[in-house]
């Protein structure tokens, strides 16, 4: 195999939110040692101008790295699926893959129906994803303190320590109402937490990070201030382990742990799904 040929670009396309075909695209893909893939998920496309936009992409990719790119389909519209299997990618149509041997089974069409599965099937555990979905994203940084009572857990840790995405994780994975607070200068002149944090103590998971590393992708964000600087990093994470060490609650390094890492060790820690 040449070295030209051992990096791919994949792309995973969806009506919905892309979660079954980046599982099936990854298990399939797993099977394939000493390629390097790169990924890119296109979620909720429903319109034909989104399916057009995201065939341009690919077909921009194809050109731009002169390899074929990988495609990854959950579309259920045949019209709108057509736009992507015109591209010049290696697509992979999930939906049509098990659908026509079923048909073919059952001597019934399908309906083609987008959403089907959650009106017909696990309609509950359906509702309970979008409610913990809603949840986290109105309980991002620290926007409803009042509303931590009804969280299942609770990160902690300074401004970019990959807080927002663990918890979207959490609430898309696990059906987990997950809330964090991004401590501020004033939260880190004590070693003490704040004190609306105290009767959910056991609720609480610490997020660190590298202060270097915090450091670059500050800059990425502020480029230039002193909330990026390494000196600023430095004190906050530091500051941030003697309260969250004081306090006695769990802390995950988010330095080189993914955010399915930090999300699985989080729910095998607190036992987040022993209840549901």
């Amino acid at each position: 195999m040449n070295i030209k040929s051992q990096k791919r670009s994949v792309f995973y396309v969806s009506d919905r939110t892309g979660k079954t075909a980046e599982s099936l695209g990854q298990s399939l893909l797993s099977q394939f040692d000493g390629i390097e893939f790169t990924d890119k998920t296109y979620a909720f496309v429903s319109t034909e101008i989104e399916a057009h936009f995201v065939a341009s992409e690919i077909n921009r990719n194809a050109e731009t790295t002169g390899q074929q790119p990988i495609v990854f389909s959950t579309l259920v519209n045949d019209e709108i699926q057509a736009f992507i299997s015109a591209t010049d990618a290696c697509v992979i149509s999930l939906f049509n893959a098990f659908i026509e041997p079923l048909e073919k089974s059952l001597q019934v069409k399908s309906s083609h129906t987008i959403g089907k599965a959650h009106e017909e099937f696990g309609n509950e555990d359906y509702k309970n994803q979008m409610d913990a979905i809603d949840f986290t994203l109105k309980n991002d940084d620290g926007i409803r303190t009042n509303l931590f009572s009804k969280a299942d857990i609770i990160l902690l840790g300074v401004s970019r320590s990959a807080k927002t995405p663990t918890c979207l994780y959490l609430a898309m994975n696990f059906s987990i109402k997950a809330a964090n607070y991004p401590l501020t200068d004033d939260d880190l002149e004590t070693d003490e937490l704040p004190h609306f944090l105290l009767p959910y103590v056991d609720k609480v998971v610490g997020l660190t990070i590298r202060a270097d590393q915090l450091s670059a992708i500050r800059q990425q964000r502020r480029p230039n201030t002193i909330y990026a600087t390494l000196k600023k990093c430095q004190y906050e994470v530091k500051r941030a382990e003697t309260m969250m060490e004081k306090a006695g609650i769990f802390i995950l390094d988010s330095t080189a742990m993914s955010i399915e890492e930090l999300a699985v060790n989080i729910v095998k820690e607190k036992e987040l799904l022993k209840n549901k």
